[in-house]
């Protein structure tokens, strides 16, 4: 049964690591998502079939080449979907049937379809930010009253810190980076939420100096890098290993008690 759950999954993870490169890519070019409206290759506008979409495979197979051109595919398509489906069997292997797994897994659809807009385009778009949020508030109510009230919590404290910074900073951040918390802090709950800002922050702090350091960014020039795909890296390491982190604190700090936290159901 184990296995079966982690094959299904990683089967999941791939077919919706597709799918969230289409709402992405379309995102970003203000074109629609759904209805009818059929992938084709962007360099000759051959529409693409059922062989040609089989996710994972029909890259390695076509070499990530289009059949009918021959031009290649990014590279990117590929990626996304093994993240995915690397993501989704990660979850379902460390959380099980838990609706825990449930809200991790629409969490990392967030993560990763919102990171992908950021890193193209600077971009996050509210309602791709907000809708794991409202879904995991749904999933929440499955664990009762005090679930739901602490994704409420946590939904408030992500985009309470970031509208903290972007108004003394005057600017400094952008208000999608405190919608995109709201969204994941609704998954991740009030204590959790803070535990990613921390770690996505220090994440995307380390990686700037590294730029700097080897010439591929400078302090003072105006760049910027994006900040969403740092925030899911922390918001990721949280859904694995949250509870451990806290656990550890809890033996390591004084007022341990404030540190002792886990997923609730």
């Amino acid at each position: 049964m184990e296995i079966m759950l982690i094959i299904n999954s990683a089967i999941l993870g791939a077919c919706l690591g597709s799918f969230l490169n289409v709402v992405a890519h379309r995102s970003i070019q203000g074109r629609s998502w759904w209805g009818k409206e059929r992938s084709v290759c962007e360099s000759c506008g051959h529409v693409l079939g059922v062989r040609e979409l089989i996710p994972l495979v029909s890259y390695i197979i076509q070499k990530g080449r289009c059949i009918h051109c021959g031009k290649k595919f990014s590279v990117r398509y590929f990626l996304v979907e093994l993240i995915t489906c690397l993501a989704f069997v990660s979850i379902t292997y460390k959380l099980g049937t838990a609706w825990s797994c449930l809200l991790c897994l629409v969490g990392t659809c967030g993560l990763i379809v919102n990171s992908l807009t950021d890193f193209e385009s600077g971009d996050v778009f509210d309602v791709l930010a907000l809708a794991p949020g409202v879904i995991a508030l749904l999933i929440r109510i499955a664990g009762g009253y005090w679930a739901v009230l602490d994704g409420l919590a946590g939904a408030f404290t992500g985009w309470a810190v970031f509208a903290l910074i972007i108004i003394l900073s005057r600017g400094g951040m952008g208000w999608g980076d405190a919608v995109f918390m709201a969204g994941a802090g609704a998954v991740l709950g009030f204590k959790f939420t803070i535990l990613a800002f921390y770690l996505g922050i220090m994440t995307g702090g380390l990686w700037a100096i590294v730029l700097m350091l080897i010439g591929r960014l400078h302090w003072g020039r105006g760049e910027t890098l994006p900040l969403v795909p740092f925030l899911s890296i922390g918001c990721f390491i949280v859904f694995l290993f949250g509870s451990e982190i806290f656990a550890y604190l809890s033996q390591r700090l004084p007022y341990s008690e404030i540190f002792i936290t886990s997923w609730p159901y």
